[in-house]
């Protein structure tokens, strides 16, 4: 009995640990958002998650090179929307354009990689609540066993 309190405890707990970084994330997020000036070309902070992605060109977001600038290439954020009633359905649009990658300020750079991460942070919980919303709007079933023909 103890051992399943024991794991009950530890998922409360990451539960909890990820509802306080999302938090922390979006709080830090807006200010990142007001810092670029993203407002310019999106509005509303809010309207930032109408983007289905946002990318950045002259910078790595891998994970083993994050951050690492990419000689010759101009640093600039795109956000990706999607348009199902236009003939092009991905519309791709410049959030922040700031010139030759290895001219800007790294506190700059930084900041932008913060951002983006932040916001696809966040965009990934979005994402989940969707999901989950719509498996909740599912009809209730039993398991299917795995013999059928």
């Amino acid at each position: 009995m103890s051992s399943a309190l024991e794991r009950l405890k530890e998922l409360t707990s990451k539960i909890s640990s990820y509802e306080l970084a999302r938090k922390e994330n979006m709080r830090t997020l807006e200010a990142l958002f007001g810092t670029l000036a993203l407002g310019e070309k999106v509005g509303d902070f809010n309207d930032i998650f109408e983007f289905k992605a946002i990318n950045l060109s002259g910078i790595s977001l891998s994970e083993n090179e994050i951050g690492t600038i990419k000689e010759g290439k101009y640093l600039q954020v795109i956000g990706i929307k999607y348009d199902k009633e236009a003939k092009v359905k991905n519309k791709n649009i410049s959030l922040g354009y700031y010139g030759r990658v290895e001219k800007v300020e790294p506190e700059i750079r930084n900041t932008i990689v913060k951002f983006i991460i932040a916001w696809r942070f966040e965009k990934s919980f979005r994402t989940l609540e969707h999901y989950y919303t719509m498996l909740e709007k599912l009809p209730k079933s039993e398991v299917i066993s795995a013999d059928l023909p």
